[in-house]
């Protein structure tokens, strides 16, 4: 009995017309929406039109530019959850064993039946729709496209999001290595009106400038053992209406970064003789000053201006240290999900010793000490499942040992000295770990340790741990002044 309850878009590829024809009215009957192509281009014009539910692909196809592999391989690297049946009249093993290695869901032969066909490409779309709801449950659980953190500078930044991301315009991301510029970048894609295409991440750091323009426009790769030059799907054409973020852009040579330009400037790329067009947003992303390696003649200044049509820093965990307590138990909550650890409570001692920590290696830094912890201090029955502040590893305990504890060493040096003087010792290394967990902010500390600010400032001053890098508010200002 035919079944009508879907409408799938199924686009069949087929050079013979009557039977392209055929099969579309077969789809039809069995409730299905199905278009026709002849050859690559129209395939490539009809999925750029309309991304189909599955395509039914035929392997020799006279007259057309690309051959059905070649489809089938630039296909499944910009859609590779697209369910393809690969159909042939002259087939051999060879050609069906290529087929399912780039990613064909099957192989079928000329002439085939009806139902035969009918069953095998109603198997490659649930397949295909169960693979799908997997990726989108796993990404529910957990949602590595999320901006966490409430601090002052995190919430200027997810404003600045907001509004780039239904943008076409390049984007140029700085910050230093490890806080999250590869994540802010599939955020601009998640909200982008491309979101549903690919996201392409491409890094040429340690690449030669071959490798680099291989990967990047297409260009014939030479086989060791044949000799032959062969030509590979451009990250161009992968990421063709979607997004191409590029990694440290500065490690991109002179030359490739000129080429580069061309590229962004022409929107297409030259392959084999062709002129692809390229509908590809670009988010570029650097730890260097790269107004500084234009001046030392290492960055083209017309690719910079040519990136940085959007301008987004992204800040050091050092500078928003309010944010650390939320994302200790963001991680702890990814750490259970996909590791399988037990879920840990961080105690105020340690995150205070978190707080004080100056995270050389950023957010990266911060979830790697969360899953050390939580790893390296094992929840036995029903022990306590807190994370306290002598659990945490060596890195930060060294870094933020006066903030909590005092060694034995120090407390006999202290018991040598008088009341006044030990006291001072401890008031300067209490407020130097305090001003370091509050990034030197007197409002906030202030707070905290519960002191008048203008009383505080009296103390630091005194202690002679005052530092021109405290953030005062305007209050302070003014009394610093005078």
């Amino acid at each position: 009995m035919t079944t009508h309850n879907t409408a799938l878009d199924v686009l069949v590829v087929d050079d013979e017309d009557d039977i392209a024809k055929l099969l579309a009215e077969i789809l039809i009957e069995e409730g299905f929406s199905p278009r026709i192509a002849h050859n690559s281009d129209e395939a490539f014009a009809k999925i750029e039109q309309k991304v189909p539910a599955a395509i039914i692909l035929d392997i020799w196809l006279q007259g057309s530019e690309i051959d059905g592999l070649g489809i089938l391989e630039i296909v499944k690297k910009r859609y590779p959850l697209m369910p393809i049946i690969v159909i042939s009249g002259h087939g051999t093993i060879q050609t069906a064993v290529t087929a399912i290695k780039l990613g064909a869901y099957n192989y079928i032969e000329k002439p085939f039946t009806h139902d035969k066909l009918m069953i095998m490409l109603k198997r490659a779309c649930e397949s295909s729709r169960l693979k799908r709801e997997n990726l989108d449950l796993k990404a529910k659980v957990i949602d590595k496209t999320e901006i966490i953190g409430t601090s002052s500078c995190v919430n200027k930044l997810k404003s600045q999001v907001e509004k780039i991301a239904p943008t076409s315009g390049r984007v140029l991301m700085t910050g230093n290595a490890g806080v999250g510029k590869e994540l802010f970048a599939r955020i601009l894609h998640k909200k982008s009106k491309n979101a549903n295409g690919p996201f392409i991440r491409f890094s040429p750091t340690g690449m030669s400038v071959e490798k680099i323009q291989q990967d990047l426009f297409g260009d014939p790769e030479k086989n060791d053992v044949t000799g032959v030059y062969t030509y590979r799907t451009s990250l161009f054409e992968a990421a063709h209406n979607g997004t191409l973020y590029i990694d440290e852009v500065a490690d991109i040579p002179l030359q490739v970064q000129i080429r580069l330009l061309q590229t962004i400037q022409s929107q297409n790329i030259e392959k084999n003789g062709r002129t692809i067009k390229i509908e590809t947003r670009i988010i570029a992303a650097t730890t260097r000053n790269l107004e500084q390696e234009i001046n030392n003649g290492k960055f083209n200044k017309d690719l910079y201006y040519r990136l940085n049509v959007i301008p987004l820093h992204i800040p050091d965990l050092a500078e928003r240290k309010d944010d650390i307590p939320i994302l200790v138990d963001y991680f702890v909550h990814q750490l259970v999900k996909s590791s399988g650890l037990k879920p840990r409570i961080f105690a105020p001692d340690s995150i205070a010793a978190l707080q004080a920590y100056n995270w050389p290696g950023n957010i990266r830094e911060l979830r790697n000490v969360v899953e050390w912890s939580m790893i390296m201090n094992p929840v036995n029955n029903d022990e306590d499942k807190m994370i306290r502040f002598d659990m945490l590893p060596p890195c930060v305990l060294s870094d933020s040992a006066n903030l909590v504890a005092t060694n034995s060493e120090h407390l006999v040096d202290v018991m040598s000295l008088p009341l006044r003087e030990a006291r001072e010792i401890f008031e300067k290394q209490y407020l130097s770990a305090q001003m370091s967990r509050f990034n030197n902010n007197i409002s906030k500390t202030s707070a905290f340790i519960g002191m008048e600010r203008s009383a505080l400032h009296r103390k630091l001053k005194l202690l002679n741990i005052y530092s021109n890098k405290f953030k005062l508010d305007q209050e302070m200002g003014n009394e610093l002044a005078n």
